[in-house]
Formats: structure tokens, C-alpha cells, sequence
């Protein structure tokens, strides 16, 4: 990508002032406020739609690079203690989990470029080392010269005194076998007096070996460390490394002067508690894995808050990232009469200050959502755009599809965005780390590519998420219904009050990942009367939580549902909220329970259209089909999510036994699905060979409207799909009619009908 950028915030209201970053490598680059209103530009549909916004603000500002640094990491202020002259012993209990991918550190205080300091390592042989040197040319190293495996604990350490030159270093697995080769010890004479102050942060999984004014590197932060470490300490004097004790770690803390820190505490924040109170609290960076198992975890307890003890380990990742931390290039206010919408920064690179407008070739738009002020709501509907599903799949790679079931698969759709988020190590929900364990956390402060109005998923070769929600907000406009902008980061962080002013709540086509405390605000505003409109599929799926310490990232673990990776054992409950992640199914909360249907099956062929069943001739139910023939189908006409029909993408069925409530009217359901459809692996008990579309009635969706209290009402269609047929034959269609029929007469405020 010749351009790429992000906003803080995501989220606006007129008259708030949002930074963008900016990051290209033309010398210079145009800026445009746009109102988006169609991403999707397959010709059959209505192509691609913006509004410029006039701005003062809109023109050409200077061009720069900004790097992106990935890699999390521990850190502890600088203090006198941390830098003992009579002797230094460090160890740790860690789980690595790519040892043989080069330098790691462990433990480590260090500058650089002068070479001063000290750290506990794996060595690019895998092995554990201490290195030293006294910032003058003098450099020790003691090494084990034994790989460690990875996914095992060991118990690593190092010790050196400065006035012999002794050095020792020793690593001995948790599971302690006859002839483990792992198992290793070794001492040397170093040269002595190598142990100087050195003035710089201590730090667990990184070390600072760069120098941070040479522009060659982007960061000063090298040898990040893949996997788990557990009671890191530090005792200021040369210990005799005891290969025997039970935990080794122990003796090492009850040595005087011992500094210490117990990871297992403090699971949702960045901080890094000093478990020896002397006073050398640090925090994370980047966000590593809190709340996961330690060396000594039993298996008796899932969760961290039952036996703190048992996951005082973070695990650490070399492509952890929660802030880009860019500059801002533009500093932009938005009118106070800006009205709510969907709006993005159009970026275009330029050549030179005197050239004409940048390339529209070239160009990238940084999404803003921008919701009305509280105080004065535009219209009496808001668009729901699902923000924690568009952080969710965010930079998606999603390489553990089975592209078997992707007939439509093109690996040149968005080539370019799939390629700066692999260049750049930028993760989505549904990608595994670079040690394979799965990606818990996704942020908004970083270049998010996909994004993005025009782009395509490579693996259907169409439209999703924003793009794929674009196909709504263009028809909202094209009827003329006045409707505003509602984000899911509004509604979790402002719950039932973000909702109250409007009558009508529109979903977006994928609404996959909720809070805890969205659904209560949702459930609530309908009880309170409210109406919802869920057009999409595979809606209110995974438990999802933002971060108490870092509210721009949103945090998921995977187990039971669909997965393209599962938590380990032990791992299912969130650090961020103590909360048990997975489906809202297994937390009593299924989708059918809240909007009648809930998630049954994918595909990624064709869609199907729905037929009519007998509920949809009740008169309680005749206004959705005003229009239509008693025997129409719906959705029987190309469509702009893969190519044809209305039911597809992945689909939601009512349920009774789910909670579906029995008042619920079964309007339609779609047929005809291929066995690239499979039902859903949460309710496949055994494995065998019907669970295809063309074998299994539970492959389809559903259709279904119901009330709740005080007149308050939902609609459901079940499709991703459904959406991208709206804008088919002009707008004039049997999808549309549907949903501007029910639109209409739940904006309606005389009491919905009756049988």
C-alpha cells in the first residue's frame, strides 16, 4: 500500500477533534473528508459512492514513513538496586515456544550501542546464556549449549561474580526424565570486574540492544521473547545455583536483598507488581497474554482468580501490538452540524508539493464513525455498525480456512491490503502468533486494512464487514430514511442511554462479537419497547470484552463454536473481565433467546432464497410481505455477496429449544444449499458424514419477527447475505421490499398488529 493510516478516536461526535496518522512514503499526500456511502464497486450494483465534505482542513500535508513495531514485553524503571556491583544471580521459570528462532531475551539490562550490561537468554541455538559486558569492550558469555523444546517448562538461571569472574548457568525442565538432554549446567571462568551499573530499564522478554538515534532502527527493543515466563527474580549477590530443590525459584526469593515479581497477580492491567515490596512495580507493553496457566498449574482450577498462584506467567509474543503510538498528521474538528454517518478520511499520495491531486489509484480511506450527540439525536433510526466484529476480523489473513469450501476464493482480491498486513505482522482475532498459539487481543490504534470501503475478502472474492455494510447504509440513503450512526464502542461504553433516543435499531450484516454489557443494553431497550431489525448472520456469537486498561482493544478466547484456533486448557476466561469467554451460548445467553435465531451453518458458494411458510399469511404478519405475492420468493435475484440469492455467507435458524420464544412467527426460510454448507460444530455431537446443506434441514436460515414487551419488536432474516441484494434492479425488489416494509411500520407509531 502506497498510503495507510488510522484515527484516534474511531468513534465521534460533531465538534470532537480526531488525530489522524498517517503513514506513506510519497513526500507528500492529500487529505479529503468523505461521507461513504457504497463501498462495494462490482458494477452490478450502484459502484462505489463518497460525498466530499468541504473542510477547511481537506488539502496536502507533508508525507512521512511510520514504522510499525511489533512485540510485547515487561518493564521496571531504572533504580539503584537493579544494578548490584558485589555479585548478580537471575532466574526464571519459562516456557518457550519457539526456542530456535535466534536471540530471546529473558531477563535483561542493557544499553546499546556500547555494549553494557547483563541479561538471561536463549542463545540462537535454543540454548540458555548469560551475557554480560562492562560497557568498555569486556563481554562474557556462558552457555548451556543444550536446545530447550518448546511447549516445556524449564527452570533457567545465571549467576556471575565480578571479583573471581565465575559464571554459571543452568536449565532444568519441570518434568525432570533419565538423561534429558535439556537438562543442563554449566560454569566458566569469565573475565572479572564485568559487572557495572548500568543505567536503563530492566526488562522480561527484550532487550535493548539497538540504539534508538540511529534512523536503521525503528526501535531500540530487539530478542523478543516467544512464550511464558513465570517468577522472574534477581538477587543481588552469586549465588550457588541449587539444581535440586523442588522449585528452584523459591531459594533464589528468600536470599536477601531477593527483587522479585509475581506475575499472578494484577490479570487485568498492564502492571507488574514487585511480589518482594521493594518498590519495583513496572508494566507491560503491548498487551502479552495475562490470565494464562503457570509452571505450576494443576489443572484443578480454570480460572486465574481460583489459584492466582497457578498463572503467574504472561506469555509474551514477538507480534504483539496494541499501539502503533504514530504521529498525528492531521488534527481535524468536525462541524458541530455534522450530521451522523459514516464518514473516512480519503487519503492520496503525491509526488511533490506542486503536483497535481494525488492518485485516486493509490488512495486508502480511513474509516470515522461519527453518532449524533446525545442531546440531539437526527432521526428516529441508528445503523448498529459493528465495530467489535470489524475490530475482530481486522487485518484478517484467516489462513486456517479450508479454502476447499471457498469455490469463489481469489488471491488477488485486496492483494495489496492482505500483503501490508503480513509485512507488517498485523493479526486479526482469527490468526495465531508467530509461535502459533491463538491472537487474543485486537486494537483500533493501528492501520486497520481491512477495513475499509472497496475491500474484498480474499476468500469469498466479495464484500464483509464494512464493505459488505455499505450495501445497507447506501440503500437507508437511496430510500431516503433518515438514520444515524451508533458504533458498538458507543453502545458498550454508554449502554441502554446510547439507544433511548431512537426508535428503531438496524443492524450491520455480521454483528459476531458483543459485551456483556451491549446485550443487556439491547435486551433492555427492547423491553422497553424498542425495535430491532437484525439483518445479518452469525449475530451475538462470541464473548467479547474491551480492556479496562487499554478501552481501544478488545479481548476474545475461542473455544466450543466454529474456531480457527482454540485457548488452551486452562485459558478460556478473559484477563481483561475474569469473564469465561466462547459462545454466549454456553453463558446462557443464545442468540435465538434474544432475536429469535441464532447461528447453524456457513458456506461460501452461492446463497438460496427463502420461501414463504404458513406464519407468514397471519395477519399479524401480513405488513412484511405488503407488495409481495403469497407464493414469492425472496431473494430470488443476483446478488453483490456471492453473486445469487439472499440466504447465504452464514446463516441463523430459530430454535425453540434455544430460546426462540413460542409467540415467535416463522415467516420463511431459505432451501436448496449445497454440502459446501456444514452445520455448525457446536451442535455436532459425532462425527459423520450429514452435515451438508443438501442432507441436513438444519442448514438455512430463518426469517422471524416477534414482540417484546410495550409494543417493542424484532425482525430476522439470518443471512450475511442479505444485504447485498437490496440494491438489485434498482432497488426494486423482493429483499428491499421486505425491509422497507418492516422498516416503515416499526417506525410507525400506532401499535404493531395482531392476529
Amino acid at each position: 500500500m502506497k498510503i495507510t493510516g488510522y484515527t484516534e478516536p474511531m468513534t465521534a461526535r460533531p465538534g470532537d477533534t480526531v488525530a489522524l496518522k498517517v503513514s506513506t512514503k510519497a513526500p507528500a499526500f492529500d487529505m479529503a473528508l468523505v461521507r461513504l456511502r457504497h463501498g462495494d464497486p462490482n458494477p452490478a450494483g450502484p459502484g462505489f459512492r463518497e460525498t466530499v465534505i468541504a473542510h477547511p482542513d481537506n488539502g496536502r500535508y507533508p508525507g512521512r514513513f511510520q514504522p510499525i513495531v511489533t512485540g510485547s514485553y515487561g518493564r521496571v524503571p531504572d533504580a539503584p538496586d537493579l544494578s548490584p556491583a558485589a555479585g548478580l544471580t537471575l532466574g526464571a521459570w519459562i516456557c518457550p515456544t519457539t526456542p530456535d528462532k535466534g536471540l530471546q531475551a529473558i531477563i535483561s539490562k542493557w544499553t546499546g550501542p556500547g555494549a553494557a550490561g547483563w541479561g538471561l537468554f536463549l542463545e540462537n541455538g535454543g540454548d540458555v546464556a548469560l551475557r554480560i559486558a562492562d560497557g568498555r569492550g569486556g563481554i562474557g558469555r556462558v552457555r548451556t549449549g543444550r536446545p530447550l523444546a518448546p511447549g516445556r517448562w524449564y527452570f533457567v538461571a545465571a549467576s556471575y561474580d565480578p571479583r573471581t569472574g565465575r559464571a554459571s548457568v543452568i536449565q532444568r525442565p519441570a518434568r525432570r526424565l533419565p538423561d534429558d538432554p535439556a537438562e543442563a549446567a554449566m560454569t566458566e571462568d569469565l573475565p572479572g570486574g564485568l559487572l557495572v551499573p548500568v543505567e536503563a530499564e530492566l526488562l522480561f522478554a527484550a532487550v535493548h540492544w539497538g540504539d534508538p538515534t540511529d534512523p536503521a532502527y525503528p526501535s531500540p527493543l530487539a530478542g523478543h521473547f516467544n512464550g511464558k515466563i513465570d517468577a522472574p527474580c534477581l538477587v543481588p549477590a552469586a549465588l550457588t545455583l541449587d539444581r535440586e530443590a523442588a522449585d528452584p525459584a523459591l531459594p533464589l526469593r528468600e536470599r536477601t536483598g531477593a527483587i522479585w515479581w509475581d506475575f499472578g497477580r494484577d490479570f487485568d492491567s498492564r502492571r507488574l507488581t514487585d511480589g518482594s515490596g521493594r518498590g519495583h512495580t513496572g508494566e507491560t507493553v503491548n498487551l502479552p497474554a495475562r490470565g494464562v496457566t503457570g509452571h505450576c498449574w494443576t489443572g484443578w482450577f480454570d480460572h486465574f482468580l481460583d489459584a492466582p498462584a497457578e498463572y503467574a506467567a504472561i506469555h509474551f509474543h514477538d507480534d504483539d501490538l496494541d499501539d502503533a503510538k504514530w504521529d498525528t498528521d492531521v488534527a481535524l474538528r468536525l462541524p458541530d452540524d455534522l450530521p451522523s454517518g459514516v464518514y473516512a478520511f480519503r487519503l492520496r499520495p503525491a509526488q511533490a508539493e506542486g503536483d497535481a491531486e494525488g492518485s485516486a489509484a493509490e488512495e486508502d480511506h480511513v474509516p470515522l464513525f461519527v453518532c449524533a450527540r446525545p442531546d440531539a439525536p437526527g432521526a428516529d433510526v441508528a445503523f448498529l455498525a459493528p465495530t467489535c466484529s470489524y475490530l475482530a476480523y481486522g487485518n484478517e489473513q484467516l489462513t486456517e480456512v479450508p479454502m476447499a469450501l471457498c469455490p469463489n476464493q481469489n488471491p488477488d482480491a485486496s492483494k495489496e491490503a492482505y500483503a501490508y498486513a503480513a509485512d507488517n505482522h498485523l493479526l486479526s482475532l482469527y490468526e495465531r502468533h508467530s509461535d502459533g498459539s491463538g491472537v487474543f487481543f485486537s486494537s483500533r490504534r493501528r492501520p486497520i486494512v481491512s477495513m475499509r470501503p472497496k475491500f474484498y475478502m480474499m476468500a469469498t472474492d466479495g464484500p464483509h464487514q464494512l464493505s459488505g455494510d455499505l450495501h445497507l447504509v447506501d440503500w437507508l440513503m437511496e430510500k431516503e430514511i433518515a438514520h444515524d450512526v451508533l458504533t458498538d464502542e458507543a453502545l458498550h461504553f454508554e449502554g441502554i442511554e446510547a439507544l433511548n433516543p431512537y426508535r428503531v435499531i438496524v443492524t450491520g450484516t455480521h454483528p459476531e462479537y458483543w459485551s456483556e454489557r451491549m446485550l443487556e443494553a439491547l435486551e433492555t431497550y427492547l423491553e422497553n419497547g424498542g425495535r430491532v431489525m437484525y439483518l445479518g448472520g452469525n449475530g451475538f456469537y462470541w464473548v467479547t470484552s474491551f480492556h479496562p486498561d487499554a478501552p481501544h482493544v478488545i479481548e476474545i478466547r475461542r473455544a466450543d463454536g466454529i474456531r480457527t484456533w482454540e485457548s488452551a486448557p486452562g485459558e478460556r476466561y478473559h484477563a481483561s473481565t475474569g469473564e469465561r469467554g466462547g459462545l454466549w451460548r454456553w453463558r446462557g445467553r443464545p442468540p435465538q433467546a434474544l432475536v429469535g435465531v441464532g447461528f447453524t451453518a456457513q458456506g461460501f458458494d452461492r446463497n438460496s432464497p427463502y420461501k414463504r411458510r404458513e406464519d407468514s399469511h397471519r395477519p399479524g404478519a401480513a405488513f412484511v410481505f405488503d407488495g409481495l405475492g403469497p407464493d414469492a420468493l425472496i431473494g430470488d435475484h443476483p446478488s453483490l455477496v456471492l453473486k445469487e440469492g439472499a440466504a447465504g455467507y452464514e446463516l441463523d435458524r430459530m430454535d425453540p429449544g434455544l430460546g426462540t420464544p413460542d409467540t415467535a412467527y416463522w415467516l420463511a426460510a431459505s432451501f436448496d444449499h449445497s454440502d459446501a454448507y456444514q452445520h455448525s460444530v457446536e451442535e455436532v455431537l459425532m462425527s459423520d458424514s450429514r452435515q451438508g446443506g443438501s442432507v441436513n434441514p438444519l442448514v438455512r436460515a430463518d426469517m422471524v419477527y416477534f414482540k417484546y414487551p410495550n409494543d417493542g419488536a424484532v425482525f430476522s432474516v439470518g443471512s450475511i447475505s442479505w444485504c447485498g441484494s437490496l440494491s438489485y434492479n434498482n432497488y426494486e425488489n423482493s429483499v428491499s421490499r421486505v425491509t422497507e416494509n418492516v422498516l416503515r411500520r416499526f417506525l410507525d407509531p400506532l401499535p404493531l398488529p395482531s392476529d
